[in-house]
């Protein structure tokens, strides 16, 4: 079982100058003194096994065990958390945007959302949500794209593509890893004629999102720095991250303990 570290203030990150460089965008975009914050708790009961918070900007990673469950807490609003998923045990294995949208049918990522791999088996369902619809079709931003969309004068900004490239090389990933992701909390509507764009969140502090684990599941996140459009209220905000073991039910066979037990044996 993963080491349990609870906090609930954000955590103090040692700076590059200091030795330890936490994140691959340049120092700038920080929420403004006195944004509002609420850090939320788990919206599922159970034993907490993890506890972290995410800076505005940074990247993040965990293993998430079959049947326990993340909830992602929208600290500060309206910020975007790119989020890839992989099979723990087989990172080849991982998080499909059309394989979840053709199996249900639908464009968003809403309470009861299966979230399939390139294999079509589920890794997380989405079991409570606050937010009415999630994206998964809007991408992820990097610099390449921010210097398409914005111009050149914005080309030095690293975006979620970095991030994402960042966290994975410290889980022996690499770039033909980064696939499509979802974007929790980011409001990308489609329109009557299939256009899509990005528009003010639907979200709010204290907002939370949880999905549970189907299989032992690699979370990677970034916690998106783009300030060139409204995907983050143009005020990046911390993400809280918090990984619970439900209390087993009587008759539930999802229960954790139930649920590894059945995989071990497989």
């Amino acid at each position: 079982m993963a080491s349990t570290r609870t906090e609930t203030r954000p955590v103090n990150y040692p700076t590059a100058a200091g030795g330890t460089v936490v994140s691959t965008v340049p120092v700038g975009a920080v929420y403004a003194e006195g944004s509002p914050l609420d850090w939320g708790a788990s919206l599922v009961e159970g034993a907490v096994v993890l506890d972290e918070t995410v800076a505005p900007n940074a990247p993040w990673s965990a293993v998430v065990r079959t049947g326990h469950v993340l909830t992602i807490v929208d600290v500060g609003g309206n910020q975007s958390a790119d989020c890839l998923l992989y099979d723990a045990d087989d990172p080849e294995e991982r998080y499909s945007v059309p394989d979840t949208l053709a199996w249900q049918g639908n464009a968003y990522v809403r309470t009861g959302t299966v979230l399939r791999s390139s294999e079509g088996r589920p890794l997380m369902t989405v079991v409570a949500n606050e937010v009415d619809r999630q994206d998964t079709i809007g991408g992820a931003c990097g610099k390449e794209s921010n210097t398409l969309r914005y111009g050149h004068h914005v080309m030095f900004q690293h975006g979620c593509r970095e991030n994402f490239l960042a966290e994975a090389g410290r889980r022996g990933l690499g770039v033909r890893d980064i696939v499509s992701n979802l974007n929790w909390f980011m409001n990308v509507p489609v329109e009557a004629d299939g256009a899509l764009g990005i528009v003010d969140g639907m979200s709010a502090p204290g907002r939370r999102v949880a999905v549970r684990a189907e299989t032992d599941v690699l979370v990677m996140v970034s916690n998106c720095p783009q300030m060139n459009n409204p995907c983050n209220d143009f005020n990046p905000t911390p993400l809280r991250m918090i990984v619970v073991e439900p209390a087993p039910v009587a008759g539930d066979s999802r229960s954790a303990h139930a649920a590894r037990t059945a995989k071990e044996g497989a």
